[in-house]
């Protein structure tokens, strides 16, 4: 029982990370993030305590520093035209936070689970959009659901009824959509690299599950989950052997388990869509492009369509395209994509420096865990193609790649080359 409330409780911390939620009576700065980042610095001053060293690797450390960059840039921006809007000039002190954040899950994985490794951290991510998922119909469904959720967690739940849309506990809009693209990213990336998983049928079983639900869910919240969708598609596929003519031996076994829950899926899902008409509605919604394309013959959304016709909106004058314009909060531009918001806000300096950090950290993991290549690369690549639809960043992910046991490198000889009494900071290179 001991064990069940502490994977619980777990849980809900991987939760707060990722779906960062306001609650009721507390300022809107104190979200649910903050409080993970501040249960984080505290398990980093206790190590400190401890351990006497800080171990900081140097490809952190330039991430520090190109986010440092990016930040000084924005400010500038912000302080040539004379506005006051520091969305991203304060990017930093965000980093900071999902750092810290991140310091929090991975030292709860250790506790609870004596290791913190991309297998169990996928396992968490991936119940934990599940979990989600569950919710979101729940408070479309069920009036006490949604009204003590909304009493509880009540920053934008309004917004969300008045257009119709799922949501969870924080969970909502495009993104709610990147954490569940990038949830399925890891599921297909441990469902095809990770020995202890493939040899366990419960684990496939589970996963696949969690997969398809937040395939279809996921996509009623926000339809940003079928980059998610394409890129776990694309995993799933290079990784097969397939194009090196050589099948992987136990791939017969994961088709077999893929194709049952894949049709169980597909089963539940036309049931629902033909007897519920909630469900009916959000599946119209969730894979409207697929509906137009069946009934009228061309693939498109209304989404899609105002993206292309009224939201590619770019600087005027050189200097906007050079340093911005400095504004960015209270959609000013009335747009929506990712690159004409950041470079209306930094210009192509702030935002050439803004995509170097994710490219860095993509290469510096490909480089440090090999045998996970292709999930960073993907992870890289879902980058760039949501940022035609949204402006946000994935540093979230990295900030717990930073933390994993398995991706920090080797840190014991480090830790015991530590001799002395005082507490030092140790900054080792790696």
């Amino acid at each position: 029982m001991g064990k069940v409330i502490s994977y619980i409780f777990l849980g809900c911390v991987v939760s707060s990370y990722l779906f960062s939620a306001n609650i009721s009576y507390l300022p809107d700065s104190l979200s649910t993030k903050v409080f993970t980042a501040v249960l984080g610095f505290a398990f980093l001053i206790f190590d400190f305590i401890n351990k006497k060293s800080i171990v900081i690797s140097k490809g952190f450390l330039i991430s520090n520093i190109i986010a440092i960059i990016f930040s000084i840039i924005c400010y500038i921006s912000t302080d040539l035209n004379n506005t006051i809007d520091y969305s991203y000039a304060s990017y930093i002190v965000s980093f900071i936070i999902w750092y810290f954040g991140a310091y929090a899950v991975c030292k709860l994985l250790n506790i609870i689970h004596g290791e913190a490794n991309l297998r169990i951290l996928t396992y968490y991510c991936a119940a934990v959009c599940f979990s989600q998922c569950i919710i979101a119909l729940l408070i479309d469904n069920i009036p006490i659901v949604k009204f003590v959720v909304d009493m509880v967690f009540y920053k934008g739940n309004a917004y969300y009824d008045s257009i119709d849309r799922l949501y969870g506990i924080g969970a909502a809009l495009d993104p709610a959509g990147v954490r569940f693209a990038i949830t399925l990213v890891l599921i297909a990336a441990v469902l095809s690299k990770d020995a202890v998983v493939r040899k366990n049928k419960n684990a496939i079983i589970l996963l696949l599950i969690s997969f398809f639900t937040i395939v279809v869910v996921g996509n009623m919240i926000s339809r940003t989950t079928i980059v998610g969708l394409l890129g776990a598609c694309a995993y799933f596929l290079l990784d097969s052997g397939l194009f090196n003519f050589y099948l992987k031996k136990d791939a017969k076994k994961f088709r077999i388990y893929f194709s049952v829950t894949l049709l169980f899926a597909i089963g539940i899902s036309t049931f629902l869509y033909n007897t519920n008409e909630s469900f009916y509605e959000q599946m119209r919604f969730a894979f409207e492009g697929f509906f137009n394309w069946v009934e009228h013959g061309e693939w498109r959304t209304d989404s899609t369509d105002k993206l292309s016709n009224e939201m590619w909106i770019w600087p005027e004058d050189q200097k906007t395209w050079l340093i911005g314009s400095g504004l960015f909060d209270n959609f000013i531009y009335s747009t929506d994509i990712g690159y004409c918001r950041f470079i209306l806000y930094c210009g192509l300096i702030g935002f050439s420096c803004f995509a170097f950090l994710f490219i860095f950290n993509s290469l510096l993991f490909t480089q440090r865990h090999p045998y996970y290549w292709l999930l960073f690369i993907i992870l890289l690549g879902l980058t760039f193609i949501i940022w035609f639809k949204v402006a946000t960043d994935i540093f979230f992910i990295y900030a717990l790649f930073f933390c994993l046991d398995s991706f920090k490198g080797n840190t014991q000889e480090s830790e015991n080359s530590n001799t002395h009494e005082n507490r030092i900071l140790h900054t080792r290179y790696i």
